[in-house]
């Protein structure tokens, strides 16, 4: 892997990790562009560049961290341990998804861009029934509906289903408030990416999985180039939320998974 191929898939990363376009589908897009079978190979790649989108969450919502630990180390069943309950109540089914089905879900990773194409048409669905579905209004997220966003978020694991777009447009169909969503959404996708990643590099230092030959500058090149992006995107799809823009993302993700099956059909 090249630095410019590096930078080019650290935005790609940075960027869509955020907005509903799926960041899965697009870094398979990316690397077949690019000539690369897979991102098995580059495992230190993939794990470097979702740290580094991670921590772009935590300056960006540091804050609403803050207020979470303060509220959590007072040790009392107040509106912030309430928060980081729901949060761990919607890593349930991804857990569950990580743990038993895996290699099924990395075996559908290896199954081409017809399923990335056809799953982003899906999460364009979904953004769709988001943008006209109006249902009251709740005053806050209940921990049913957090499990809910959680199954949502379990489903995004296909490439090309959106993590941000699913969990944000089910919020939202659940009644769910526009200014709660955005930022439930990115907090709760912290400790599974950080679980993966520590992971991924527990089965590299058990030699069960290859980490890769990608050299330093690269590396370095696609983390920074993932944190930038990752910043700018996280503080502009708060914004976007906000203002019920979703459906935009919606029409690109259906021109985009059209043009993907298309492709894939015909090359």
């Amino acid at each position: 892997m090249s630095w410019f191929e590096a930078l080019v898939l650290g935005i790609i990363q940075g960027l869509t990790e955020y907005l509903p376009v799926s960041s899965s589908g697009h870094l398979a897009i990316g690397q077949a562009l690019f000539g690369m079978s897979d991102g098995a190979d580059n495992l230190m790649f993939t794990v470097a560049v979702h740290v580094a989108t991670v921590l772009s969450t935590l300056v960006i919502l540091w804050s609403e961290i803050e207020w979470i630990l303060k509220g959590l180390f007072k040790f009392e069943m107040n509106a912030e341990t309430k928060y980081a309950l729901n949060i761990v109540v919607s890593m349930i089914p991804v857990g569950i998804v990580g743990l038993f089905f895996k290699d099924e879900v990395e075996a559908i990773f290896g199954s081409g861009l017809l399923v990335v194409g056809c799953c982003l048409l899906i999460t364009a669905a979904l953004l769709t029934f988001s943008y006209y579905a109006k249902p009251r209004q709740k005053e806050h997220i209940s921990w049913k509906d957090a499990l809910v966003i959680g199954i949502a978020q379990a489903v995004a694991v296909l490439p090309g289903v959106s993590r941000s777009g699913s969990t944000i447009a089910t919020g939202l169909m659940l009644g769910n408030k526009k200014e709660q969503l955005a930022q439930f959404s990115f907090l709760m996708v912290i400790p599974p990416i950080l679980g993966e990643a520590l992971l991924d590099v527990l089965k590299a230092v058990k030699g069960e999985a290859v980490l890769g030959g990608i050299e330093t500058v690269p590396l370095m090149v696609g983390f920074v180039a993932a944190f930038l992006s990752g910043c700018v995107a996280c503080k502009w799809m708060i914004s976007i939320v906000k203002r019920g823009k979703l459906i935009y993302f919606g029409i690109y993700c259906a021109i985009v998974g059209l043009v993907t099956i298309v492709c894939s059909l015909l090359g």
